[in-house]
């Protein structure tokens, strides 16, 4: 609406000026080489604007027959352009989908094309490796170092080339010149990883400290807190000062760090600080139940009795009361002070959820037997039963399994590789938190390990023979033909293949009057 009021004034102005002019024509004469040119001045003001566009149009085709062969060369740049992205993308699409034929060509005539673009580079790149020519490959790479907008990439793909091979130093030559040009996620992960590789931990830490923007928060302060407490450990003996500071700071970044809770431990009660470590420990103990911290604090105080070493294992089992390394700390401590129903009590749930008790397991539950009541068929049989029972949880780091935490996986070098759980675990695929190892193995719905229930006194009017019933102090799951023996479909799953006072369990198993007592002290 705007516009079409601004065209009709301008309209009405122009038509008003004309109007002027006619009512005052004026005269215009030209003399020029002896021609007189006489006329109106309206008329001589039509003339000039007339040879001024004749001129005007004159020059464009003039200037437009000199721009011709530019012009054309142009259009043809535009289509051999258009044609080489079309080719490109039919390029890249036959690399993502693994033909390695129609990438390959569509790579030479991308060049042809195209042959400054840096994709063009990508995809002769990413064609050579589908066909396996590897030479091609770090060719086209190390083209793209020359040109200055592509030298970042054509440095990955030498790494990864140099990786490829194994050529460790290359690789590392590599990333360190990408990461003096830009501090990207990839190149800071290399530098670290072959600091870490060298157990260079100062430096691997320096990378941290300068990567704030580059690496996640979270995973940043985690691998901070374990490359703290690799150089804790290694100025345990030299610098215990230094090392207990350096511990405290990776349990604030990372709780749940088992080497570091026992470093910390460790250290502050070598100090005296006795009550601190067993905070440290009690807070720690809820995140990450480790064997040992359970050790650590049963044993604070050396010249303790124990009893008092009982009392601590009951309040890592009030912490953390279903947890299996709460019920095992507990299980050991009660043993050693003779208290064998608090021992049985622990260990018994254990053993009912668990379909195939662990190695540690039958040892504590032979260790119970054996203090109470000597070397008696029980004790034999969790003996023989650990032998061939599941391993107990360990670090783990993909194939490597060691009893002791290491900061970084020897075989792949990889920071914060291990994991505290039992190898018949699944590994950590889903993103579930590192403590839900720490977690007790649900117990199956249905256990196909019949267990005997022999807490309950059997009355004596229920015994089958001249041999006394099991006590309460009878072993579970004991008096099997062996250890995780099944029952057939005909056999009471409560009472098992060989029933407590059946004339088998009588003739392998002396009377409890008779077994020797072991010299425990209590």
């Amino acid at each position: 609406m705007v516009r079409v009021l601004f065209f009709l004034v301008g309209l009405i102005a122009l038509a008003l000026g004309l109007a002027w002019l006619i009512d005052r024509p004026g005269d215009v004469t030209l003399n020029w080489q002896g021609y007189r040119i006489e006329t109106s001045f309206l008329v001589g003001l039509g003339i000039l604007l007339a040879l001024a566009a004749a001129l005007a149009v004159a020059w464009k085709i003039f200037s437009s027959v000199l721009r011709f062969p530019s012009s054309m060369s142009a259009v043809s740049r535009a289509r051999r352009r258009e044609k080489g992205y079309a080719v490109l993308s039919r390029g890249i699409v036959a690399v993502g989908s693994g033909d390695a034929r129609l990438a390959g060509k569509a790579a030479a005539l991308v060049e042809k094309l195209l042959p400054d673009e840096p994709l063009a580079l990508l995809l002769r790149a990413e064609a050579a490796q589908l066909t396996g020519d590897y030479r091609a490959v770090e060719a086209a790479f190390r083209e793209m170092t020359r040109r200055d907008h592509t030298r970042l990439l054509g440095l990955r793909g030498l790494h990864a080339q140099a990786h490829r091979r194994g050529d460790l130093e290359l690789a590392h030559h590599f990333a360190s010149t990408a990461h003096d040009i830009a501090a990207l996620p990839w190149t800071a992960t290399a530098v670290l990883e072959r600091h870490v590789a060298a157990k260079d931990w100062q430096s691997a830490l320096a990378v941290l400290e300068n990567s704030k923007n580059i690496i996640d928060g979270t995973t940043r302060d985690r691998q901070r807190a374990v490359l703290a407490t690799a150089i804790a450990l290694d100025k345990e003996q030299t610098a215990p000062d230094d090392a207990l500071r350096l511990a405290r700071s990776a349990i604030k970044r990372a709780p749940d760090l088992v080497p570091a809770v026992a470093l910390a431990t460790r250290l502050t009660a070598r100090g005296g600080g006795v009550r601190k470590a067993a905070k440290m420990i009690e807070a720690a103990w809820p995140l990450a139940p480790h064997p040992e911290l359970a050790k650590l604090y049963l044993d604070l105080r050396p010249g303790d009795s124990n009893a008092n070493r009982l009392a601590r294992a009951r309040i890592l089992a009030k912490l953390l009361p279903r947890n299996p390394e709460s019920r095992l700390a507990l299980a050991s401590a009660a043993t050693t002070a003779c208290d064998y129903k608090t021992a049985r009590e622990a260990m018994l749930p254990m053993i009912e959820a668990d379909e195939r008790p662990t190695a540690r397991m039958c040892l504590i539950m032979a260790e119970i037997e054996e203090a109470e009541h000597g070397e008696s068929g029980y004790a034999r049989e969790w003996l023989e039963r650990a032998s061939r029972a599941p391993r107990d949880a360990a670090w783990i780091a993909g194939d490597v399994i060691l009893d002791q935490w290491l900061p970084a996986s020897p075989a792949t070098g990889k920071l914060d590789a291990f994991i505290w759980r039992r190898p018949d675990e699944r590994p950590n695929a889903g993103g579930e938190p590192e403590e839900a190892f720490f977690r007790p193995i649900a117990a199956p719905a249905e256990p196909t390990l019949l267990i005997e229930q022999s807490i309950a006194v059997v009355p004596p009017e229920n015994q089958a023979g001249p041999e006394p019933a099991f006590s309460t102090n009878a072993s579970p799951a004991m008096i099997g033909e062996g250890a995780g023996a099944k029952a057939s479909p005909g056999e009471d799953k409560k009472q098992g293949p060989l029933a407590a006072g059946s004339p088998s369990a009588a003739a392998n198993d002396p009377e409890p009057e008779q077994m020797p007592k072991p010299g425990w002290g209590c």
